[in-house]
């Protein structure tokens, strides 16, 4: 069946770096778009980055402009998030999700999640 294992959380000092894996295994993520999203204790999941499938098109959530890259490597079917210079609202659970079609879309739009890897950014 189709999934995708994210990898790559764990504890950083704000100012660090992380990068961020998703990794899928029964499918090819060349077909689908690609979007991270994270959910920090009692606040909502929120959209942070998502990829494109057709043209390359990356978009950003505003926070994280000019921090995070997404990118993606075919040969290994796995998609990254880069991030860099993180601050402690950084913190959540971050997940990699998919959707069946080129285009990015809003959080509702993606039929495939991973299990999420826990990010925390503390001194």
């Amino acid at each position: 069946q189709l999934q995708l294992v994210e990898s790559g959380g764990g504890l950083v000092q704000p100012g660090g770096s992380l990068r961020l894996s998703c990794a899928a295994s029964g499918f090819s993520l060349n077909v689908y778009a690609i979007g991270w999203f994270r959910q920090a204790p009692r606040k909502e999941r929120e959209g942070v980055s998502c990829s494109s499938s057709n043209d390359g098109s990356t978009y950003y959530a505003d926070s994280v402009k000019g921090r995070f890259t997404i990118s993606r490597d075919n040969a290994k079917n796995t998609v990254y998030l880069q991030m860099n210079s993180l601050k402690p609202e950084d913190t959540a659970v971050y997940y990699c999700a998919v959707r069946y079609g080129s285009r990015c879309t809003g959080i509702s739009g993606y039929d495939y999640w991973g299990q999420g890897t826990q990010v925390t950014v503390s001194s």
